[in-house]
Formats: structure tokens, sequence, C-alpha cells
């Protein structure tokens, strides 16, 4: 049961779902994360849950960034639609804040906040290596502990 993490390839060939409602703010996300180094960047935009789903009718991404402006029941439902689907439920999510002050969502689906005021593309390229990382290692954890369990329960059954 062998999974390699290859998470500089998948740094480099990126498929980005990007989620928020202020086009002015976004686009200054946007510039920082064309700056990644050496990457090639496929980048779709969503504003609201229903455009999350429009977007992955033809679009698969690898990581997803969320910028909590969308407001706090916006972001949930946001989640919740991307761990539903079957094409995102295992992408790292990564939100930008605004602040420290209020915890924007407490999702274990949420893997990484980063405060917009401290955010630099090679901030932004390490929050993405190492969320790619974490979930795959999660995954890993995941499929290891349902086949162990598997095998605990043949054996116990063989008795």
């Amino acid at each position: 049961m062998g999974m390699r993490v290859e998470t500089e390839q998948d740094v480099k060939q990126l498929n980005l779902l990007v989620v928020g409602n202020n086009p002015l703010e976004l686009s200054s996300i946007l510039e920082k994360i064309k700056r990644l180094p050496g990457s090639v960047i496929n980048m779709e935009t969503a504003f609201d849950a229903k455009s999350i789903l429009d977007r992955l009718i033809k679009f698969r991404p690898t990581f997803i960034l969320i910028d909590d402006n969308i407001g706090a029941a916006e972001l949930n439902v946001a989640v919740q639609t991307l761990a539903q689907n079957r094409k995102t439920k295992n992408v790292p999510i990564t939100v930008l804040k605004n602040s420290n002050y209020h915890e924007s969502n407490s999702s274990q689906r949420i893997l990484d906040y980063i405060l917009k005021t401290t955010l630099t593309a090679e901030g932004l390229y390490a929050s993405i290596k190492n969320s790619i990382k974490v979930r795959r290692t999660q995954l890993y954890l995941y499929k290891a502990y349902k086949k162990r369990k598997r095998m605990m329960l043949s054996f116990v059954r063989r008795d």
C-alpha cells in the first residue's frame, strides 16, 4: 500500500479553485498566486456554493483557497459542498483570513489558515505544499486503518 507524496510535482501543475466574493481582493490574491515559483497554474474562481458546483462540472482542483470575506455561513456551506463532492472531498482547503481575532471555521476539512496581511507567493507555496502533504498523509492513515480493521474482523471471525 505504498503511496508516494509528490508535493513538488503537484505544486508545479496546480489546479486551483479560488472561492471569494470580493473581485478587487481576489485579483490581488491571484497576482500573488501567479508568482508561485516554477508553477503552471490552472485557475477557476467561484463566488458561492452554486458557482462552485458549476466550476466542478469541467474542472478538477488539486488545491482550494477560500477567502473568509464570503462570510461565516457561506464559508460553512462552501466547505460542506466541497467535502461532499467526489472531485473535491480529498482536496486540501486553505482559508485566507482578514485577522486572527475570530476563528472562521472549525471544520476538520480546512487544513490551513493564512492571514491576508502576511500573504506572499512564498508563504502560499509553502502552505500549498504542506497542505497537500498533510491531506495525503491523512488519507493514507485512514486507508491503512480501514485495511487493518478489516483484517482484524476477518481474524476474529475465523476463531
